[in-house]
């Protein structure tokens, strides 16, 4: 898809619909927040120091030079989808010492992104497993990397040992339309995949639950 201003003037309240970009240390969530948002967006990134040398290896990622601590946060208004959407995006740590933070920052969500780097596939492990552990609706998607080998989507699904049902998508996190992409992706299958019935969660309750 490609982002563009609206052509006509906003009708009616957008759905608002918060959604989790998670994915391993270095994967991309901080810069594909920072790509797709339309404000400034939140981060809590800091320095990697020698302190955390024993726990967060830069194998694959020598050059990154800090790491988000808490969350990234950004917010995307897509008018011209079959329903206008707000969707406010989280990004979580990549490091799985916070995997309690993971909790908090997926409820109330929609849905997740897992992003992928096929340099650092088994960093990719422990989000996929966390969110099929939680029933959050969610999408793979696989960062192309400068100089990183590219491998078909569906390879990348056997690596993972991800059934069918899961989307597994290719994007660059530095390209505001194939994160936007990813993220109307997400919104589908997670509408496919809502349980029956007659509740709608409104924007209310899921800004209180962000």
């Amino acid at each position: 898809m490609t982002l563009r201003t609206p052509s006509r003037p906003h009708t009616g309240t957008p759905t608002v619909l918060k959604i989790v970009i998670a994915g391993g240390f270095g994967a991309g969530k901080t810069t594909a927040v920072g790509a797709v948002s339309e404000i400034t967006p939140l981060s809590t990134e800091e320095y990697l120091t020698e302190a955390s040398t024993d726990v967060d290896s830069l194998e694959g990622v020598e050059a990154k030079q800090t790491t988000t601590v808490a969350f990234d946060f950004g917010r995307l208004s897509l008018p011209d989808a079959p329903v206008p959407l707000e969707l406010f995006l989280f990004g979580t740590p990549g490091q799985d010492r916070f995997v309690d933070l993971w909790y908090d920052l997926s409820r109330g969500a929609v849905g997740a992104v897992v992003l992928v780097d096929t340099r650092r596939l088994q960093s990719s492990f422990t989000p996929v497993s966390f969110f099929e552990d939680i029933g959050l609706p969610f999408v793979v998607a696989v960062n192309q990397f400068d100089g990183a080998h590219r491998y078909p989507p569906e390879q990348v699904r056997a690596a993972l040992e991800l059934p069918a049902s899961v989307p597994v998508v290719v994007f660059d996190a530095r390209d505001p339309n194939h994160v936007a992409g990813v993220l109307l992706a997400l919104v589908g299958h997670a509408v496919q995949n809502a349980p029956a019935g007659p509740a709608h969660p409104t924007p209310t309750t899921t800004l209180q639950d962000a």
